[in-house]
């Protein structure tokens, strides 16, 4: 994996990436060249013509990252693949579209973007037949010793086991901690020598899952480990890592506090974030303002009631604020005063109110909290205070998730469903304690992008 702004990126992907982007160029630079013969003009050089050409690779390419054409799940299926391409390349031209009336010049000619489309799809979906089960292989997983054999141990072997798996156990060493769980594991008394061993396996990585580091952590071995050039990592740092959140079972305060993160560098990226908040608000605000009118009267006819409610939520620092949003709900939803947990095929959502949660429109107005301030585009989902009244008696760090400002989207929404209970609740805090400690622009935007995948695959609404 490569760090890329705090966040971690896999080497296959990103390969696989720059390589598409590649392909893209190829692909808009012969349809350019194919209908300048067409009309019998000079086709010229590739350098003549490095803005049309760079504005249409870089537009699929972000379309590409927005509908997760770079997840798992498309290095596993073809025809998974193959939607998310088509449907990237589609929204990557309407946007060239939208560009080429706003800004002249700067894209392909309309006569050769649909060839140029056709072709991108074409070299696509090739790269993918031939390198998708390769990039996926075991040849580009990382290989990893794990010291210890007891119930962490255990998770790492369950994790490896997951088809989206990065990496791959060369083995297990039972450092006499505790009652092992994992048969295959070696005792420790049989390896004369811990760093050579290490060698022989062609590891990469040694990830602790001690039960109990007391008389058992081979400080010296792991020592010369290190100069061998073989990363060491404790277990709760490794599944930040490959899982993107903070693994609530294993972590400790003390993690928090020397582990890299919440990084004081953040002033000039708050500035950016409350900058782009404005923009984007203001923008929102503006271009769905007919929809969202629209929607309020097809709520209104739909049920009694208002077409907005406003909801006492918690946002940063834990201060309490308001939020707007189109009702999706009876009137009587809580006639009994109580705050009670959205669930699946909830009977109190109305028909109107079941598409405007699974498209998000009902979460639009919430620009005008983003305007005041109290929210920003991305962050932790504001919760109402009897849930976090609870929740904090509940789960350790709950009230770390407020050192950041809410958000309409964030990195629990993006990577797990709409949380309906107590479990899920504490699943989406580990999303956003590793959003909290790892934050940056770059983090932002990739969420933003993801959105998107989340608004036409609605997997995560309810």
């Amino acid at each position: 994996m490569i760090r890329l702004f705090k966040h971690y990126i896999p080497y296959p992907l990103i390969f696989l990436g720059l390589l598409d982007l590649f392909l893209l160029v190829i692909a808009a630079e012969i349809s350019w060249v194919f209908r300048a013969n067409q009309i019998g003009m000079s086709a010229g050089s590739i350098f003549d013509r490095p803005l049309p050409i760079i504005s249409f690779a870089l537009a699929l390419e972000v379309a590409l990252v927005a509908v997760g054409v770079y997840g798992t799940e498309s290095l596993q299926s073809l025809r998974f693949a193959a939607a998310r391409v088509l449907v990237a390349v589609s929204l990557g031209v309407i946007f060239l579209s939208i560009m080429a009336f706003a800004l002249p010049g700067t894209t392909l000619w309309r006569s050769n973007s649909l060839y140029a489309m056709i072709l991108a799809i074409l070299l696509l979906m090739a790269v993918r037949v031939v390198l998708g089960s390769i990039l996926d292989s075991a040849v580009f997983k990382r290989r990893l010793l794990i010291l210890g054999a007891g119930p962490r141990a255990n998770r790492i072997a369950a994790l490896s086991n997951k088809p989206e798996s990065g990496f791959i156990v060369s083995g297990f060493v039972d450092m006499n901690e505790g009652p092992a769980v994992v048969s295959s594991a070696v005792k420790r008394h049989d390896i004369s020598n811990l760093p050579q061993h290490v060698i022989d396996l062609e590891v990469s990585e040694v990830v602790l899952a001690l039960e109990e580091r007391r008389n058992s952590l081979p400080v010296s071995d792991l020592l010369t480990i290190k100069t061998t050039g073989v990363h060491v990592n404790d277990m709760s740092s490794f599944l930040e890592r490959e899982t993107g959140r903070v693994d609530l079972d294993s972590v400790n305060p003390s993690w928090f506090i020397f582990s890299d993160g919440f990084s004081s560098g953040r002033r000039i990226s708050t500035v950016f974030k409350r900058s782009f908040d404005i923009f984007l608000s203001l923008l929102l605000l503006l271009v769905t303002g007919p929809l969202i009118a629209i929607f309020a009267i097809l709520i209104k006819l739909e049920s009694e009631g208002g077409a907005f409610f406003k909801q006492e939520r918690i946002g940063l620092y834990g201060q309490p604020f308001k939020i707007l949003k189109l009702r999706s709900m009876r009137m009587d939803a809580e006639a009994a005063g109580q705050a009670l947990w959205a669930s699946k095929n909830d009977p109190r959502i109305t028909r109107i109110g079941n598409f405007i949660r699974k498209v998000r429109i009902d979460e639009l107005p919430q620009a005008w909290s983003v305007l005041k301030g109290e929210m920003s585009f991305v962050g932790p989902r504001p919760e109402r205070p009897q849930f976090v009244d609870d929740l904090q008696t509940k789960m350790p760090f709950y009230a770390e998730r407020h050192m950041v400002k809410p958000g309409i989207t964030g990195w629990a929404q993006i990577n797990y469903p709409y949380g309906a209970s107590i479990e899920d609740s504490r699943h989406k805090l580990e999303y956003d304690l590793y959003y909290a400690k790892n934050y940056t622009p770059f983090l932002d935007i990739v969420i933003l992008l993801q959105t998107i995948r989340v608004v036409l695959w609605p997997e995560g609404a309810r």
